[in-house]
């Protein structure tokens, strides 16, 4: 028994030395595994199902500019030195990568430094109370925008992956952790402070009077950057904000945000109006896509959202007087807007720099929702109402016009007009609507022998109507759309401005200047983001092709295309991008809008010089709006793809 029990001890003890053995060999092979994970892989990569595998370096690139172009290179750990990402070479390399371009100076050095959104702080210098209340929310969402790009989800949360993972995870963005908590690293900044001083306005009213210039300066001394906004109205700080953000990017590599350790930019607008027009009658869109919509708006400078409110189709606005409107005219209970969203939208859009202008088009256009007159004892106020057959008395079903000859109407535009000043606030331009108007509708109910004097008494009733609801002040510029009716002058040219739809070479665009109009241009064949679908019904006209792509409408430059004098250029307030919403619902509103109404905003903003031939653009400008549709994306836009990835990746071969 004693010589059993001894072996059986002896087995014992051999066992525990195994155990111990493997052990140690297992965790040194596990930590070995670690180190060389650490060292040899750059991130796991997710599949849809949650899974995840390491990814090695050598399948990754590096980048090093060479004649202004990011060259792409295989990337090899202790032979080609530190990775530089493609994000990082592109806003370090070549023009300054901003969008707009900046008209009149912009700087940046040759060196970057990194920081954590954490250390950035706002100093306000500025006597003005609503200034400083509008500065803090724009700094508000300035700094959203920078917690969005530095994607603090992932650096706080690892993803769901094996052990080893997670320990690799946090190697990896143990900076990330470390700019957060507050420990110093080195080139990391312990503050960036954003001094933005307004001294001059103190008006945060849109008028088209509005100074939107502004300088940017930034001096890094230390652990420090100083930047310096400064503007002469809290318009001008709020397009410098955004110079600002797109002067700052996030780099894979550090995880962490980067911008030049010093910069300056110079800047102002060449057109006051550089709108963009959203139909929200054919199709409905949310109040969250319609912000979404102005987020674009604000970081590529366009300033105003021309908002095409209803239509013959529906009438989606809730009258606080006339709820009547939207009870017949809106397409359901939940597809509607009240008042409250209206100026929630305002609000919103004036803290990234945009003015909301809404629009009831009238006397055209006005179909389901003005129906309901004579239960009312209010008598018709429309005619035509989806009439029939509908090519005779309107350009798409359904068809309606209101009444001219009914003073019901004219009331009900009154306190329309006064519900949506109060929503979106003092303004010097409104818009009247005023096009396609057919006469033989009216031909049937009137028997005028003027009926194009019938419109143009319409139009100047809905003026007065406007001034009443105004507090008695007729708001500077009164826009209307063209058509063949505002040719007949007499519409005073002082106080109505005429937005140009038609085609860039027709003849009306050169007999409005000459009569005296100001003008918006919005030409069909250039900026209409609507055209190029197909058509939508199988009779009549209903498409407009082709597409029109970024370049199209980057290279409209109809004040150079027309040779204006000095005078008639000082008539063009601006242009504005149209996406009417036959074909066109939620699904598909970014990428039809974005990045094509970019390219607006530059063409509005800086009119860059264009000497190349009419298919030709120049290679910079492929590079900046390639990566201001990745900035797009980043804030959670789904803009349009303009190229396969490996053109972006490779500046300059794909052109």
């Amino acid at each position: 028994m004693s010589l059993a029990v001894s072996l059986r001890r002896a087995l014992l003890v051999l066992l525990s030395g195994a155990i111990f053995i493997l052990t140690v060999l297992y965790w040194n092979q596990g930590g070995s595994k670690t180190q060389a994970y650490s060292e040899a892989f750059e991130r796991p990569h997710s599949h849809k199902d949650g899974s995840s595998f390491p990814i090695p370096v050598e399948k990754f690139w590096t980048y090093k500019c060479e004649n202004d172009r990011c060259m792409r290179v295989s990337y090899h750990p202790g032979k080609t030195g530190k990775r530089v990402s493609f994000i990082t070479c592109s806003m370090t390399c070549g023009y300054v990568n901003i969008w707009p371009a900046p008209t009149v100076k912009s700087l940046v050095s040759a060196h970057t430094t990194s920081f954590s959104v954490e250390v950035v702080q706002l100093e306000q210098d500025t006597p003005h109370r609503e200034v400083r209340k509008q500065l803090q929310l724009a700094f508000d969402c300035f700094l959203k925008d920078l917690r969005q790009i530095q994607r603090l989800d992932y650096a706080t949360s690892p993803p769901e992956t094996g052990e080893s993972e997670s320990s690799s995870w946090a190697s990896q963005n143990d900076v990330v952790g470390a700019a957060i908590s507050g420990e110093r690293r080195p080139g990391v900044l312990e503050s960036l402070v954003v001094k933005i001083s307004v001294q001059k306005s103190g008006d945060v009213s849109f008028s088209l009077d509005n100074d939107e210039s502004y300088e940017l300066t930034a001096i890094t001394e230390g652990h420090r950057l100083q930047v310096e906004i400064t503007a002469n109205s809290f318009f001008g700080a709020r397009h410098g904000l955004s110079t600002l953000q797109q002067l700052i990017w996030f780099d894979d590599e550090d995880h962490l945000l980067h911008t030049y350790v010093n910069s300056k930019v110079k800047d102002a607008p060449k057109f006051r109006y550089r709108g963009l027009m959203l139909d929200t009658s054919r199709h409905f869109f949310s109040v969250e896509a319609i912000k979404r919509t102005i987020v674009g708006m604000g970081l590529s400078k366009l300033n105003r959202f021309h908002w095409h409110l209803t239509d013959a189709q529906s009438f989606p606005y809730i009258s606080r007087n006339y709820p009547e409107l939207a009870e017949h005219g809106a397409y359901s209970e939940g597809e509607t807007y009240t008042e409250q969203d209206v100026r929630e939208v305002a609000d919103f859009a004036k803290i990234h720099g945009v003015q909301v202008i809404p629009e009831i088009d009238a006397p055209a256009h006005a179909g389901n929702g003005w129906d309901w007159g004579p239960k009312r004892g209010m008598g018709e106020l429309a005619v035509c109402i989806n009439q029939q057959p509908w090519s005779f008395y309107c350009g798409e079903p359904p068809c309606g016009q209101l009444n001219p000859k009914n003073n019901h109407t004219y009331l009900i535009l009154q306190r329309l007009y006064e519900e949506l000043l109060q929503a979106t606030g003092p303004t010097d331009l409104f818009h009247l609507g005023g096009d396609e108007v057919n006469l033989d509708c009216w031909a049937q109910y009137f028997n005028d022998t003027d009926l194009r004097g019938l419109w143009c008494d319409f139009m100047l009733q809905a003026m007065a109507r406007l001034k009443l609801a105004n507090n008695g002040v007729a708001p500077k510029y009164l826009a209307v759309w063209s058509s063949a009716l505002t040719n007949t002058k007499c519409l005073p040219n002082s106080q109505f401005t005429v937005q140009v739809w038609g085609g860039s070479t027709w003849q009306e665009n050169y007999d409005l200047l000459d009569n005296g109009y100001n003008v918006i241009f919005s030409h069909v064949d250039a900026w209409y983001l609507d055209c190029g679908f197909g058509s939508w019904r199988s009779t009549g006209e209903a498409a407009c092709s082709p597409y029109r792509t970024w370049q199209n409408v980057y290279k409209h430059r109809p004040w150079e295309r027309m040779r204006l004098d000095k005078k008639r250029r000082k008539q063009v307030l601006g242009g504005e991008a149209c996406l009417w919403t036959e074909q066109v619902d939620e699904n598909q509103l970014d990428n039809r809008l974005w990045p094509r109404a970019g390219a607006l905003g530059e063409r509005l903003w800086s009119d860059p010089s264009d000497d190349h031939d009419l298919d030709i653009m120049a290679p910079e400008v492929f590079r900046r709006i390639s990566l201001f549709r990745t900035r797009l994306v980043e804030l959670g836009i789904k803009a349009e793809a303009l190229f396969p990835k490996y053109c972006a990746q490779n500046p300059g071969e794909c052109i």
